[in-house]
């Protein structure tokens, strides 16, 4: 697959809607949006488009043996089930993806070492929540990069102005987003901005970031009136990027979207071959999510996924928070096409099951070849990922499996790899690190939100109990914010 060496880094942020915005979810989004804006009691219209990815089965080694799959770098699962719950209902099943679950907090793995841009490490613990079964936790982190040595950036915002984009919780919401990013703009930084309803158009061509009131007075300019041309949209941000392309720097377009295009090419693979097109000039794609009734989940996670980028749901201020500010390293990548093979051990594993990343799948050979899009890992940023697993009896005391891992470092095609023998010494989860215990609680949050078959004795209980003492430093209260969550769940 060619590509070029110099990457683009797309962080299209898109916001899109139809034009007859719906009176009832507007009614309960109007007035402060501080914290989350909507009313409890009220439902959200079940207009919303998730895609059911089902869930991964059990898996007897003697069939299979080797399990290979992308990471996966989104969040917008969590948040945006957060969302269903503050107002006291749980989240539709297809709307969970445990992995965006795991994959929202940040966990204390160690920093890369010498020349290699990602750290490994592995855990096992037994299952709480079936007899016999054991956890297997695999954490991948990215290279913390100082923001003075991150490359100067070229960032477009892609905003969808169409007309539902008026209730408080879509386009107001964002323009304070947008603000807080441009506030930690540095000097020799770019942003534009572009704007479509029915067409799209340049508010503000490419500024420098010491030119700060600039920048925000064509936010505040921002109003929402019309239909959604997404892929004009895009490809005019595309055109902005390229044009604005920064040797060697962070360029991005940021898109943020409720996901409703409905003008020009609006179908999901539509989008998706358009998407796939334009990665091949090294341009990157992250997605912002917004909004409720007319969410477009499918689409905005599918395009993320093949634009090489993220997906992010944003629900209230403290969300916008986490996104530009506390967590703004992950706009810089450090690892690209990152992909997962583990081969389990037939003499000490039975069984296995990955736990969630059902839409992230690889085949056996794809891990090998470096055309295969894959992943993307953001500065400072951990990924997660769990199997349970049934272990053979009287096994051996050999490892139980090889957690192997590839990526691309920025600006290259070849990819690294690393590799980690996971041996079968296993901890009860009471005595397992902060880290294994707060992603077990995590994953079985999911699990029970998803109404999975493998939830075995999953309670409300077990995961209070099993994060009580994981919260950790937890320097903006996302752990304990679980809790809450949890505790006041249905």
């Amino acid at each position: 697959m060619k590509r070029l060496a110099l990457y683009c880094y797309a962080f299209v942020l898109l916001v899109g809607c139809e034009d007859n915005s719906d009176s009832t979810s507007a009614s309960f989004l109007d007035g402060d949006f501080s914290s989350n804006s909507f009313e409890p009691g009220l439902e959200v219209p079940q207009v919303e488009k998730y895609t059911d990815y089902g869930e991964n089965a059990f898996i007897k080694v003697s069939d299979q043996e080797v399990s290979t799959f992308s990471v996966d770098a989104d969040g917008a699962s969590y948040s945006n089930s957060r969302r269903f719950l503050s107002l006291g209902q749980n989240p539709p099943p297809e709307a969970v993806r445990i992995e965006e679950f795991l994959n929202y907090f940040t966990f204390d793995y160690e920093e890369p070492q010498g020349e290699e841009n990602v750290t490994l490490n592995a855990e096992l613990t037994n299952c709480p929540w079936a007899n016999g079964h054991h956890l297997m936790r695999l954490g991948m982190k990215g290279k913390t990069v100082a923001e003075e040595e991150i490359p100067d950036a070229n960032y477009v915002f892609l905003i969808d102005v169409s007309g539902s984009m008026s209730s408080p919780e879509k386009l107001e919401l964002l323009k304070t987003g947008f603000k807080l990013m441009v506030d930690e703009m540095r000097d020799t930084d770019k942003m534009a901005i572009v704007t479509y309803a029915g067409s799209a158009g340049v508010l503000l061509e490419s500024t420098f970031g010491d030119d700060k009131e600039r920048i925000k007075a064509a936010i505040d300019q921002l109003g929402a009136g019309g239909s959604t041309a997404g892929a004009e949209g895009i490809l005019t941000a595309y055109e902005i990027a390229e044009k604005n392309f920064v040797p060697n720097g962070n360029n991005r377009i940021i898109l943020g979207s409720d996901g409703d295009f409905n003008v020009g090419p609006s179908s999901t693979e539509e989008l998706v071959k358009l998407i796939e097109e334009k990665r091949e000039n090294g341009v990157y794609l992250t997605v912002l999510g917004v909004g409720s009734g007319n969410l477009n989940d499918d689409a905005m996670e599918q395009i993320a996924n093949k634009g090489n980028g993220n997906y992010e749901y944003v629900d209230n201020i403290e969300q916008l928070k986490k996104v530009f500010i506390h967590e703004k390293g992950k706009f810089f990548a450090v690892a690209k096409d990152s992909k997962i093979q583990v081969t389990f051990n037939a003499d000490q594993v039975d069984s296995y099951r990955l736990i969630g990343y059902e839409n992230r799948s690889l085949n056996e050979d794809d891990f090998e070849d470096d055309t295969i899009d894959a992943g993307e890992i953001g500065s400072g940023q951990t990924i997660t990922a769990l199997y349970e697993i049934v272990l053979i009896e009287n096994a051996s005391q050999s490892p139980l499996a090889t957690f192997d891992f590839r990526y691309k470092k920025p600006n290259t095609e070849s990819s690294r790899e690393l590799a980690l023998s996971i041996g079968s010494d296993a901890s009860e989860i009471q005595n397992a690190s902060e880290s294994m215990r707060f992603a077990t609680g995590v994953a079985a949050f999911g699990l029970l939100m998803k109404d999975s078959e493998f939830k075995g004795s999953i309670s409300k209980e077990m995961i209070l109990e099993l994060t009580q003492n994981a919260i950790g430093t937890d320097p903006f209260g996302y752990r304990s914010e679980f809790r809450q969550l949890v505790s006041s769940s249905n």
